[in-house]
């Protein structure tokens, strides 16, 4: 399986005359319809000798509206789309045909509202990700031999130095190479503390510089950057549609066939063609066309004001189906990082800890700046080493104070102490730095892959969810998986796996219920796509974990999985809720209109209050 290739990063919307037209249009056909309506009402009560001009403001608000709605109608069925607004059409076009010119305005009204509804709902829905598209860099600062100048962020490449100033954007993912940065993560991460980055550690693009002016180099493109690949996300969130949503327009023909048995009969039954206009003003299809997108777009807004990122409206749904989740381990369940677990010695382990750290500040290997790191935690105060000599990959010595201290593995070791003996029983899911002072073994310094602290309490929530199978699919070894899965009480550990070998576990897995599969988003790729949701702890690469993915966890926080599972759930039982009480009162009320108990006018009215109370409880997903 290939990877998905890489998507430009928007271009900032082009001016026109059309745009805004499409932003205000909802509210100038929702005025045009009211206006008519209330026009046609005033007229008729100031003076009968208006009655004409009643009617010609009546009429004519509902041609325009219904004009406007057959041009949609029009659109939605190129498309290939067939929805119920074609019940709004008919039920205006009835009222003007049997002369219920109050009925139809009403009608008229009740469409035109409506679409302003929804336009109001998508916007308050969206507003928790528009943020992050407002935000999006457009241009940055590059330093040359001749000095700075501001480039588009597309002109930008690998190794180019830039300058960040105070308040600007961080352009492109990179690394501080002078000054210190002062940054506010808060609309990547949701942290809302600003956070200090020091020369040569890693910063994103998307934080807002809120300190003094430093320097970085770009370690990509822009293209690349972590902030490119959630405005990706963010758009594809934005124009996806639901399962749920098409089930919804599938069952509208059988809606749609119903209401016009039901119009007929009324019609033939009783003899009063009326009762038509009566039965289809009351079938308008709000509860349908506006409850599902308006729920789960609502809840997508919530996950993103979270800090979690969901790809679209369909993934919301099927998150709300998981009942089994497959986790990776290196930086899922782990740390992804060694950390000091223990200190083997007959001595004292904190000065053992101080002189094995003091020397390999000179090294860059990862085991002695985990060593240093260890030591910085205790406050334990590090001595400058002198006369440093290092074998890359082996170990390093010197002397710090009066001691001759070498740090390394158990070969590098064994020369430097002329021991054969290696002193205790190696675990393979650790590993063991030697310490040796003045050419005597002193002790070892024992290092894992810890798991993370948020990995218990998530998975506690899962099973709490009723998640029924918890399975771990790791390449790591099979002795480090084992201890990792039964530390946190899985149910299935399959180790050693290759990146087709997962895709294979997750297919498997799919035989106990819709599967989610967690993992980093890069070494995981094949076994996300494979899964019916794939997670992404988007931690240090998260433009490819966006890519990746269908959920990208910004705030790096596993809890957030089960809060995720909860949005969605409540987010899907709200629009099922909606469409269920909405086309049900709708029916109710269409029997009462065929059996003569509801006029045109009151069928119009009674369907508004529906429409406003279905779409009011949808926004209840935010």
């Amino acid at each position: 399986m290939s990877m998905p290739e890489t998507l430009a990063l928007p271009e900032a919307p082009k001016a026109g005359i059309f745009a805004p037209i499409h932003r205000v249009w909802p509210s100038l056909l929702a005025i045009v319809a009211m206006t008519g309506l209330l026009a046609g009402g005033l007229l008729r009560w100031w003076h009968a000798g208006l009655l004409f001009w009643s009617t010609t403001a009546l009429v004519s608000a509902t041609v325009i509206v219904i004009v406007a709605l057959f041009v949609d109608v029009g659109l939605s069925l190129r498309r290939g789309d067939i929805g119920l607004d074609l019940i709004a059409a008919l039920s205006m076009t009835a009222a003007l045909w049997f002369g219920e010119y109050f009925a139809g305005s009403i009608v008229a009204v009740m469409y035109a509202g409506g679409q302003f509804l929804e336009s109001f709902a998508q916007r308050r829905a969206e507003s928790g990700m528009s943020e992050l598209l407002s935000r999006a860099p457009r241009s940055a600062v590059r330093i040359t031999a001749s000095g700075l100048s501001e480039v588009p962020i597309a002109a930008l490449l690998p190794g180019d130095k830039l300058l960040v100033r105070k308040g600007d954007v961080v352009p492109v993912d990179g690394k501080v190479i002078a000054g210190r940065a002062l940054l506010n993560e808060a609309a990547l991460t949701g942290e809302p503390l600003p956070v200090r980055r020091e020369s040569g550690e890693l910063i994103m693009s998307g934080s807002s510089n809120l300190g003094d002016a430093f320097e970085m180099i770009a370690s990509g493109s822009a293209n690349e950057s972590t902030y490119a690949g959630i405005i990706r996300m963010v758009s594809q969130a934005r124009s996806s549609k639901a399962p749920i949503s098409r089930l919804a327009d599938r069952f509208s023909l059988a809606f749609l066939a119903m209401t016009l048995v039901i119009a007929g009969l009324a019609a033939w039954l009783s003899g009063e063609p009326t009762r038509i206009v009566a039965v289809l003003v009351v079938a308008t299809p709000c509860p349908l066309i506006l409850a599902v997108p308006v729920a789960l777009v609502a809840g997508i807004s919530k996950a993103a004001r979270a800090g979690v990122l969901v790809k679209g409206a369909h993934v919301l749904e099927v998150l709300a189906t998981i009942s089994v989740v497959v986790f990776d381990k290196t930086g899922t369940l782990t740390t992804g990082e060694p950390a000091v677990v223990g200190i083997e010695t007959d001595g004292d382990a904190d000065e053992i800890l101080r002189l094995a750290a003091s020397v390999d500040q000179a090294s860059a290997h990862v085991i002695g700046q985990t060593i240093v790191e260890e030591a910085k935690r205790r406050g334990l105060r590090l001595t400058k080493p002198v006369q440093l000599a290092e074998v890359p990959g082996e170990g390093i010595e010197g002397y710090v104070g009066e001691h001759k201290v070498a740090v390394g593995g158990w070969d590098f070791i064994a020369c430097k102490t002329k021991s054969a003996t290696r002193p205790g029983p190696k675990d393979s899911s650790t590993v063991t730095a030697y310490v040796a002072i003045d050419d005597a073994l002193a002790g070892t310094i024992v290092m894992a892959d810890p798991v993370r602290k948020d990995a218990v309490p998530a998975i506690a929530d899962l099973r709490r969810l009723g998640v029924k199978r918890l399975s771990l699919a790791t390449g790591d070894r099979a002795e480090v998986a084992d201890a990792v899965g039964l530390a946190l009480g899985l149910d299935q550990i399959s180790a050693e796996l290759e990146p087709a070998e997962k895709v294979r576990r997750v297919t498997a897995e799919r035989s106990y219920g819709r599967v989610m599969m967690i993992g980093d988003g890069v070494n995981d790729a094949p076994a996300l796509a494979a899964a019916d949701v794939g997670v992404a702890v988007g931690r240090r690469n998260l433009a490819a974990a966006a890519e990746a993915a269908d959920v990208v966890l910004l705030r790096d926080d596993m809890r957030q999985i089960g809060t995720l599972l909860l949005t969605a759930r409540r987010s899907r039982a709200i629009a099922l809720q909606s469409v269920g009480c909405g086309i049900g009162l709708s029916v109710i009320a269409m029997v009462c209109a065929s059996l003569g108990y509801l006029t045109p006018v009151q069928g119009a009215l009674l369907q508004e209050v529906i429409d406003v109370a279905v779409i009011g409880n949808a926004l209840r997903a935010l």
